[in-house]
């Protein structure tokens, strides 16, 4: 018995010491509790729904990631998700070519992102500023482009991207996500650009004196922010067959929470990003399973919020640790 005890014992410590970990086991407690509350929750088809569900959340949390990583934030990426939206339908209109619409969603969420890091990397403006200035510029150049009305008429191939399945199961969004998802914890783990990310999050100034050349590292950083939140935006329009000026509001907080959850550090220099698919899931279960039982929509931001704290709460004891 004392063994099996320790045995318990050193697998908890194990656990909560790693907060991916602890999210994990935290979600799959989230499942296991829905499943005995609603016998709709725990099916193949739901499962699949929240991972469609939270594709857009996920992808935009990625790009986030690498934001948070390096000690910065983006809150911009609501208002660029939009603008990048706009910006593929009016190339749609132009050209009836999906290609074109795909390259201009993504040069818009590369624009922008480029933008915030020459602000921040040129100007010297902190990213809060500097991606709270372009949140507003963003937002108001997918108004405008648009006159504030959305674009539909998008072609049966563009809207597979968001609502077709492979095999007739498996979300053709969800097979993105975990493509990308693959690809950006390859780059973070075994390139000279993933470790200089964590490296300006954990000391900016050493990493300089060290010979990294912060301002090309900066800019990519920001640009696959806002590249992951043009693909976002592409999967969205394609799923709900309309690209919205007013779409992506609140997109970012989810985002960022989803980092958060995940185990980021608050001060950068550390982080998982498939811990912060696993904060996207939670975030997505929760919204879910609400649903299911017939909770209204409204305490789903009051949980959210809950969750937040809890995870920056738990990150700040783990440190002290």
């Amino acid at each position: 018995m004392p063994i099996e005890r320790n045995f318990f014992k050193a697998v908890f410590t194990f656990i909560t010491r790693q907060q991916s970990l602890s999210m994990l086991f935290i979600l799959l407690i989230m499942w296991v509790v829905l499943a005995f509350l609603s016998p709709y929750f725990l099916t193949i088809n739901n499962i699949f729904e929240i991972t469609l569900q939270s594709a857009v959340i996920a992808l935009i949390a990625a790009g986030e990631s690498f934001v948070i990583f390096s000690g910065g934030i983006d809150l911009s990426v609501g208002s660029v998700f939009a603008f990048s939206a706009i910006i593929g339908g009016l190339g749609l209109m132009a050209t009836q070519n999906i290609f074109v619409s795909l390259l201009a969603s993504l040069g818009g969420g590369l624009f922008a992102g480029f933008c915030n890091g020459a602000a921040i990397v040129k100007l010297k403006i902190p990213p809060f500023v500097a991606t709270l200035g372009m949140m507003g510029i963003a937002r108001g150049l997918a108004l405008i482009l648009s006159r504030g009305i959305p674009i539909y008429g998008l072609p049966r191939e563009y809207m597979w991207i968001g609502q077709g399945r492979v095999f007739g199961i498996v979300p053709v969004p969800t097979i993105i996500v975990l493509i990308l998802f693959t690809v950006m914890f390859f780059i973070l783990r075994n390139t000279r650009f993933g470790r200089f990310t964590y490296a300006l999050g954990s000391n900016a100034e050493a990493t300089r004196l060290s010979g990294v050349k912060i301002p090309p590292v900066m800019l990519g950083i920001y640009m696959i922010s806002g590249a992951f939140a043009a693909v976002a935006a592409v999967i969205e329009s394609a799923r709900l067959g309309t690209m919205q000026p007013a779409s992506g509001s609140g997109y970012e907080l989810l985002a960022i929470g989803s980092v958060f959850i995940g185990g980021a550090s608050i001060y950068g220099g550390e982080g998982n990003i498939f811990a912060s698919l696993i904060g996207a899931l939670i975030v997505t279960t929760i919204r879910n399973g609400l649903n299911i039982l017939g909770v209204s929509a409204f305490y789903q931001y009051v949980v959210n919020g809950l969750i937040i704290i809890f995870a920056v709460a738990a990150d700040q004891s783990r440190r002290a640790r």
